[in-house]
């Protein structure tokens, strides 16, 4: 039999006597004590409580603050945020942005990535796509803010706008010509001018204007001609109506005068066009004998205003021109993230649905996006996070006069905590506002990291 210890059978050895103690205590796995690993932790905690948890704790409780600082508004600064026309505008904005900005990113980052991972030069047009996102979004906005420039020699929006539409719709080269009070037409309504008297047949017709600068005339027009009776047509001048540098006579044609190549001349029987002529370089033009007796008209569509393009930067445009830029910049992150996803497809299934009979665009729908659905979660949530911060852009292209138009709660954040009539409690209950907005999406981003990390 075996003795008993004297500390009784089944008794623990002194402490002092477990292998691997030596009478110390345990410490962490890394053998690092909790009082060194608190002097570690201290500056980050240190820096995160001065920069993070300080300044919402401190804006939380400035919002409850009126205007300066002083007396408690209670939820006064709350309820401006959805009373005051401004800002109800710029929460109408984010929630445009929100919704448009990171959907449009992300399909086109998707279609870049699936495009472009068959083509030779795929990886030259990645890096050209990508490149917007080296740049900082102030160098955006004024590249952007020079492409909605209105003056169609400047901006080059307006420029493609103009170019395609005088292809189909060709200006006039009068705008702003008009006739003088001593002149023998008068306004025929609706941007159109006629004699004042009818004309007849043997008597050579004068149509003078002005209001044409000689720089903006056609550079073939020729100097103008007095017309000469034709038979029994009606013949006559159509010109510029002004010598430079002076001395010329109203009503006469004189030598260094202008004649109104291609300008519309129709002669106007009982409210009908009889007959149409065109002017020649000289200025003259010849209607049939049908026209005799008839009123002559020069219809407005030769003074049409020229076309300036698209008010990009208008109160109705401005928004989504913004938006625009913002996807010029963004669509290159999402292309290159999608696009390191969709390198991590398994090929075999993709090549066994081609096998099974599925065309390119049924494998795309019902392969490839379901199974990039987490990598286009990651794209979506990270751009309407940033997208909830966006203030550069719009700051930089919305001009003084769409500004309003164009708010956002970041822009309005910054107007009324440091604009000429500052006040602090509205804007940091903007920036409450702003933090429990980005919250759900964060927590979103969480959750579902959390799930991936479990898989």
């Amino acid at each position: 039999m075996t003795t008993a210890t004297a500390g009784g059978a089944g008794t623990a050895p002194p402490a002092d006597k477990r292998p691997g103690t030596d009478g110390r205590r345990r410490g962490s796995v890394t053998g690092t004590r909790r009082a060194v690993a608190a002097v570690f932790l201290l500056p980050a905690l240190v820096l995160l409580g001065s920069l993070v948890v300080y300044p919402i704790v401190y804006s939380v409780y400035r919002s409850f603050l009126d205007q300066s600082g002083t007396a408690f508004a209670g939820l006064d600064n709350y309820r401006a945020l959805f009373t005051d026309d401004t800002i109800r505008t710029a929460v109408k904005n984010n929630a445009v942005w929100v919704v448009f900005a990171p959907t449009v990113a992300t399909v086109l980052g998707l279609i870049f990535a699936v495009l472009t991972e068959r083509i030779r030069w795929g990886t030259a047009f990645k890096l050209i796509v990508f490149m917007p996102m080296a740049i900082s979004m102030l160098a955006a906005g004024i590249i952007f803010r020079l492409v909605y420039e209105q003056a169609p020699e400047r901006g080059v929006a307006n420029a493609v706008a103009v170019g395609v539409h005088d292809t189909f719709a060709e200006s006039s080269g009068f705008p702003k010509a008009h006739p003088l009070p001593v002149h023998p037409l008068k306004a025929g309504g609706v941007g159109s001018f006629v004699t004042k008297e009818p004309v007849r047949a043997g008597r050579p017709v004068n149509l003078p204007l002005v209001g044409v600068a000689p720089a903006k005339m056609p550079g073939d027009a020729a100097p103008a001609k007095a017309a000469t009776a034709s038979g029994d047509g009606v013949t006559g001048t159509a010109w510029l109506d002004f010598t430079r540098g002076g001395g010329g006579k109203p009503n006469v044609v004189d030598p260094k005068e202008l004649g109104l190549k291609g300008i519309t001349v129709e002669a106007v029987k009982d409210g009908k066009v009889v007959a149409t002529a065109t002017a020649g370089a000289d200025g003259v033009f010849t209607l049939p004998a049908s026209a005799d007796g008839s009123v002559l008209r020069l219809p407005a569509d030769n003074f049409r205003e020229p076309y300036n393009g698209v008010d990009w930067l208008g109160p109705s445009l401005v928004t989504p021109g913004i938006i625009g830029s913002y996807v010029w910049m963004w669509a290159g992150f999402a292309m290159v993230l999608i696009a390191a996803g969709l390198a991590g497809l398994p090929r075999e299934l993709l090549e066994a649905a081609r096998v099974d009979g599925a065309n390119e665009w049924q494998v795309f729908r019902r392969i490839t996006v379901p199974m990039l659905a987490p990598v286009l979660a990651v794209v979506l949530v990270t751009l309407m996070i940033n997208v909830l911060k966006i203030f550069d852009l719009v700051f930089i292209i919305a001009p003084g006069s769409s500004q309003d138009d164009a708010n956002v709660l970041a822009l309005q954040l910054y107007r009324s905590s440091f604009g000429t009539d500052a006040d602090l409690g509205v804007g940091s209950a903007i920036a409450v506002l702003l933090l429990l907005l980005v919250i759900p999406v964060m927590l979103f981003n969480i959750r579902r990291i959390r799930k991936e990390g479990r898989r």
